[in-house]
This record gives structure tokens, sequence and C-alpha cells, in this order.
């Protein structure tokens, strides 16, 4: 497109254009790829906004003639605008970052709510400038920069945003600011040069323009000069003794200042000229005070409830071991990253294998962030640090003793959880090593074996009583239920699933391949094909292609199941994957589908799943198609038996890890006198609609370290003791209260507080909750 500038006329056949066919002409000019435009102005409102059209290209607008009101209003940060001469009402209104320059005079409401961007003016304002601004602190503040002086009500309820008045040859040389300016000021700051006639103060102060304000405004003081072309004007302006600034008082410091009200104005003024009772005083005595407009106390209707810790956050609860994420992240920002790591062994003994590498991580699904397409918090760099985690003060032992059956995650997990709780586990398994499937099946490619093993030994100096290679005959079984207090049972499911197909006996169970794969002994041929495509399935094609696969096919009768960093895998070794298909016959080259189709094959594979040994299993342990049955705290129908993991039911990692927690609570609670600690109390998960993301950058996509993931975390449902409603509260009725042992609440005094729920709605990590007043009786 060419650079030279397209004139847009604001007249056509001698009549003027409504200022809505001129709004469209520049919106079609830009949409043509313009973006050099002269615009002829009669009076015509909205020239140069919302041409967002136009992406990141730079869009320049240079006005001639007179504009109507709102220049500039909604204007994009991709928008310049120069207005040769003055300009009407509400300059940059709702300004959204657009640059914008009059070299004349403008009229009212310049910069009114304004967000983003700069307005520069080359002479004077009229009244309610700047007013209602706001700032965004991902962004730079919104200025306003006015050569000569402001009309009245300047910077009413301005809530961020920088000013600068000049004070060259102002309309009123006695008072550059205007009439009552400041009122209802809550943020941001004014700099000005010359004479003002008050502002008010109990909204703002005065102070000394610092060094680092100078810095700012000399070099902007520069700028503004050659965007009005008076650069001349430079040596008077920068002279630093004539400036002095202004900005908001914060809640703490008007709350020390006297505000008078009804209250006062009825025992200063109305009590007494006319006495108790009021105009009929001669009749009652009673006290007859006026109801406000604005309700306090036992008048509200709503009421502000601090619900700290109230709820779980999203990731706590979706987790199976119950990790309260968000407080972890609460202490790195605190500083206390070693309380963070160690925090995470009260819930499992696998906090760098399982949430550093093999978990799919449902937190940072259920993540609040993902609901506005951000980018979860990574929890897995807080799990991989989790890996110096140091071990807990162990309590002495109670007496109590219970057998663990299985030495795979849940099993180590239920043994961790007891000994944490001061009883005395002991593991059998008939496995020559620790881990069950996760040191046997799991490909090295998916967790480092260094981290694996410095965690089981971290376990073994906690649970010292392990019996490996020990066979699990039904009557050892028996005697171990009578010999100890409880028995759990985390035995996992060995036994393939074999498709029930001619030539089934040419099928390699998923669970033999991935032992083979580890020893070393798996020849996979260049040929793979694997009927089952969830995650196992996904794992046999990464250790296929590892032992040298070249065409790896796994098979579904449905859409696979798989997901996560397991497919993720799959796919990057280029394994392929096909469904719904059916197969009809396996043969020692290859499957033959229910369609005729054969697919050749030097290996087939089958991953559909496995099922559990219960034949050791107490005679009173009754299964359920094949599984155990267990009730809510994993108790088997044997009172003195429980069952976790995949011997109950098909699962993750974690949700046998979380079930180890369960049942050492679970038999924990049967034996001892104290009562339930707070922590044993499930929490109903957070509604995410209070939850208030507008604080957090949208643009972030990835994360640099703890600190940082520390940062973006909403901290859903715990107060991240901000300040935030403490500032926005009009009425400075939120106090902060030192508590014992770190901790601290939020308290309101009814008397302040007038129920309008700018602290609900303000609130990031939705804390607060905005209930109906009840009424006393």
């Amino acid at each position: 497109m060419s650079e030279q500038w397209l004139r847009i006329a604001g007249k056509e056949q001698g009549r003027r254009v409504e200022s809505r066919v001129l709004e469209e002409k520049i919106q079609e000019a830009v949409a043509r790829g313009h973006r050099l435009l002269q615009v002829e102005a009669l009076g015509h409102h909205g020239i140069g906004g919302r041409l967002w059209s136009a992406g990141p290209e730079q869009v320049y607008i240079n006005v001639l003639g007179p504009p109507g009101q709102r220049v500039g209003s909604m204007g994009f940060a991709n928008t310049s605008i120069e207005v040769m001469g003055n300009a009407s009402d509400d300059v940059g209104w709702l300004n959204a970052g657009a640059e914008i320059v009059v070299h004349g005079h403008v009229g009212n409401g310049t910069a009114n709510a304004m967000a983003q961007g700069r307005v520069s003016v080359g002479g004077n304002t009229g009244a309610r400038a700047m007013t209602m601004t706001k700032h965004n602190p991902r962004f730079d503040p919104p200025e306003l920069w006015v050569l000569g002086s402001v009309g009245d009500y300047f910077a009413e309820f301005m809530a961020g945003g920088i000013a600068v008045i000049c004070g060259y040859q102002p309309q009123n040389p006695e008072n550059i600011l205007g009439y009552r300016p400041c009122v209802g000021m809550v943020g941001g700051r004014i700099y000005f040069r010359g004479p003002h006639q008050g502002y008010s103060q109990p909204d703002a102060v005065l102070e000394p323009v610092s060094e680092q304000d100078w810095t700012w405004l000399e070099a902007g003081l520069q700028k503004f000069v050659q965007r009005i072309q008076q650069e001349d004007l430079y040596p008077e302006l920068s002279r630093r003794e004539d400036w002095q600034c202004l900005r908001a008082r914060s809640p703490q410091e008007k709350r020390g200042l006297p505000r008078p009200g009804m209250a006062s104005f009825q025992s200063q003024v109305w009590d007494h000229e006319l006495g108790q009772g009021g105009l009929i005083g001669d009749i009652s005595s009673e006290d007859r005070s006026p109801i406000p407009v604005i309700t306090r106390g036992e008048l509200r209707r709503y009421v502000p409830v601090w619900e700290n810790r109230v709820y779980a956050a999203p990731c706590e609860a979706s987790c199976p071991t119950g990790i309260p994420v968000q407080e972890r992240w609460r202490l790195i920002r605190e500083g206390r990253v070693d309380e963070a790591v160690d925090l995470a062994l009260a819930y499992t003994p696998f906090p760098a294998t399982v949430c550093g590498y093999l978990c799919p991580h449902l937190c940072m699904q259920s993540c609040t962030r993902t609901g506005q397409d951000m980018p979860s918090v990574d929890v897995t760099q807080l799990g991989q640090a989790s890996l110096q985690a140091s071990l807990p003060q162990m309590p002495p032992v109670s007496g109590l003793r219970v057998a663990v059956l299985g030495a795979g995650p849940g099993g180590l997990s239920v043994a961790w959880q007891l000994r944490l709780l001061g009883h005395e586990p002991v593991i059998f398994d008939r496995g020559q090593s620790l881990g069950g499937k996760v040191s046997q099946v799991i490909p090295d490619s998916r967790i480092p074996q260094d981290v694996f093993s410095h965690e089981l030994k971290r376990i073994q100096e906690v649970v010292s009583l392990i019996h490996l290679q020990q066979p699990l005959s039904k009557e050892e079984v028996d005697r171990l239920r009578e010999e100890y207090d409880a028995l759990v049972v985390a035995t996992g499911a060995h036994e393939p699933r074999i498709l029930p197909v001619p030539g089934k006996e040419h099928l390699i169970p998923a669970l033999h391949f991935l032992r083979q794969a580890q020893a070393g002994t798996a020849r996979p041929g260049r040929r793979v094909v694997i009927i089952g495509a969830g995650n196992v399935g996904c794992d046999v094609a990464t250790e296929a292609a590892r032992l040298g696969a070249e065409e790896i096919l796994l098979l579904d009768i449905q859409e696979p199941a798989s997901f996560g960093a397991e497919r993720r895998a799959a796919e990057a070794v280029g394994a392929r994957f096909r469904w719904p298909v059916y197969t009809r016959e396996v043969r020692p080259d290859g499957v033959e589908l229910t369609n005729g189709e054969f697919l050749a094959a030097d290996c087939v594979v089958v991953s559909v799943g496995d099922q559990p040994e219960t034949d050791f299993l107490p005679h009173r342990v009754e299964l359920d198609q094949g599984f155990v049955r267990v009730d809510d705290s994993y108790q088997t129908t044997d009172p003195k038996v429980f069952a976790i993991g995949d011997v109950v039911r098909p699962g993750l990692i974690t949700d046998a890890i979380g079930a180890g927690r369960t049942v050492a609570k679970a038999i924990d609670a049967r034996f001892r006198t104290r009562g339930q600690d707070p922590e044993d109390v499930d929490r109903p998960m957070i509604d995410r609609s209070r939850i208030t993301l507008e604080y957090f950058d949208p643009r972030l996509t990835s994360f640099g370290g703890l600190e940082q993931c520390a940062g973006e975390c909403a901290s859903c449902g715990t107060c991240r003791d901000c300040g935030i409603c403490i500032a926005l509260c009009p009425q400075a009725a939120i106090s902060r209260q030192e508590l014992a042992c770190r901790d601290f609440e939020l308290v309101v005094d009814p008397e302040r507080c007038i129920g309008c729920g700018f602290c609900a709605a303000s609130c990031p990590c939705g804390v607060w909750s905005l209930v109906e007043n009840t009424p006393l009786e």
C-alpha cells in the first residue's frame, strides 16, 4: 500500500457528511490497508476511534478542521491522532492506548475514563479532565499532558494514571487546577506547575517531587514539547523548583481524616436546635434518627464474609492425593521455598517421581487459569524441586502394626502415611525390588532413574520393615490377618487380559513386553502392531521405537483413551493410530481385521488392560467382576482388611497414592482416641466464577521458575494477603489483624461497611462472599 496520505473529506458535493458515514469511510480505508489518513473534519464525532482491524500496524490520522466530540474515543494502541487546531469535548474518552495530540484547546471531559494511552494538549482543557481514569498494572499508566491549565472538577474520581499540567498561559493565572480538583481521587499522580486555590485534602496529598519522579518528568517534558511543536518552551518548563506533585491518599491515610456525616449534623445542628425527638419533641423524645441513603451496620442488606480456606482450590480438589498446591505456591511467594518443598511429603512419598514426571497433572488441567485461555501454573517445576525435600520428624511408634501387601506406589503410600501417623507398617511383596510397575515397566524416557531411586531410598529410611520375594499364599495371608491389627491389600493388577480370538497365543502382553524392554531382552523387530491404544500401549510404542522398530501401529475399537506425555511421546517416535478397527485373528506374521485387511507385523502386543490376582485373599473378602469390593474408606467386606489401587479398580498412580493416605487415616481413626484433625475435613471446591484473573498477564505462555509460577497462582480460596480489598474499600472498613504463627485475618467494621461488595468483586482469590444480612429479632 502506498505511503502517501489518503484524504477523507467531511463534505461531499457541498454538503457535510454524517459522523457515522465519515467513521465508516475511515474504517473502510484502514481495512483496505491505508495507514496514513488525513481527515477534513466539520464537527464530526469519534474520529480515530476503534481502529482495531489494523492489528499491530500503526495508523496515523491527521485531523484538519474542527472535530466534534470524542476524538480518539476507545482508541487502540496502534492509533496516533494529531488535531491541528482545537477539539471539542471528551477527547480520549475510554482511550485504550491511542496517542492523541491536540495543538489547541480542548473542551470538557478530556481523558474521561481513559485506561491506556496518552493525550497531549497544546492549550487548556475544560471541566472534568482526567476523571474516572484507571490503570491496569500490566500496562503503562494512562497519561494526560496539558501545556496550559485545566478546568473545574479536574481529576474527579481519578483512579489511576498520570496528569502533567504545565501552567503555561493558563486560562486562570491564579488557579491552574480549577475549582474543587481531586474530589473522590483514589489513585494516580498529578504533576503541576503554577498556583492553585486548593484541592480535596481528604482524597489527595501534596508531596515533593522525588529524584525518580523528576527523571521521568524531565524526559517526558522533552517529548511533550516536541509533540505539540513547542520545543522553545522546554527551558522555561524544565525548572525543577517550579513543579509540585499531588497523589491519591491511601485508605489507611483516609481513615484518620474527619468526614462529617448525617450523624454529626443531627447531633450538632438538628438536635441542638430542636431537642431530642426533633419536630415532635413535645410529644415523644425517642430517637428518630433518619435512615441514611447508604446504610451501615444492621441496616445493610448484604454483608461481606471473609471465607478464607473455607473452599478448596480446583487444583487441590482434583488431585487424588489432596496436595494443597496453592498453599505450596503461597510459601514460595513468602520466600519459604524449603517449607513448600517439604510440605508435599505429608501427602505423598513420591513428590518428584509422580508430581514432577509421571502424573498427568489433573491439578494443572483443572487450574482456574485454563478457563480463560491462560496457561496453568507449571506444577512440574515444583514437583521436580521436591526431590530435595527433607524428612519430617517421625512420631514415636504407637504399637499399632499393619501388614501391607504390595510394594508398588499404593502400598508404599499407605505404609508411608501410617508411619507419619505414628504406626508401624510392615511391607510384604513377592517381587525382587520396590516400586511395582513404576520400576518394572515404565520406560526410562519417562523419568530419570536416579530420581525414583532417590525417593525409594527416602521411603526405606522411614519404613524399615520390608520383606521382598515373599510368596503370598492364602495360608500366609490368613496368618498375617490374624497377627496384625489391620491388613492392606495393594498388590495391583498384573494378569493381562487376552483377546478371545484365534491365534491369541501369538499375542505378547504389554506388561511382559515392557518388563523385557527394561531387562534388555525384548526383540520387537521392524514392524510392531499394538492392540489397545491407551497410555500403556503408548509406552510400548516408545520402547519399541527405542529398540529399533520402524513401523508402529496402535489399534483400538474406539477413539484412543491415551493422553498427555505418553501420547505425545508415541506420536514423536512416529507411531500411528487407527480406530475403530476389530481384530479377527492373530497370526505369527501379523493381524487380520474383521474387514479382511491384513496388517503385517514382526511383533503383536496386546494392551487392553490387566486383572488382579485374588486367590490369596481371605474368604470374607468379596469381589465385584474380578476386583475387590470396598467402601468409601477402602475397607473390604472383611472389617480388618482394606484394599487400594488396581486390585480395586484400574486407575492412575496418583489414585493409588491418594487411596493410601485415605486408608491410613481410616485405620488411624479406628484406633485413636484423639479428636478429628481439621485437615481431615473435606472442603468443597470453590466456584471458579469467584476468582478474578484480570490481575494476571494473559500474554504469558511459559514460566521461568518457581517464583514466577508462584506469582501467577491465583491462590483460589486462600487469601493472598495482597491488600486489594483493603485498598478498594470506599469506607476503609476492612483491616488486617495479626494472629499467632504468622497467620492473619481480615476484619470488617460493620459501622463503616456499606455492603457495596467491592471486596468480593475485586478479590483475585474469591475469598470474599456477599451474603444477605439477617435482621436481628
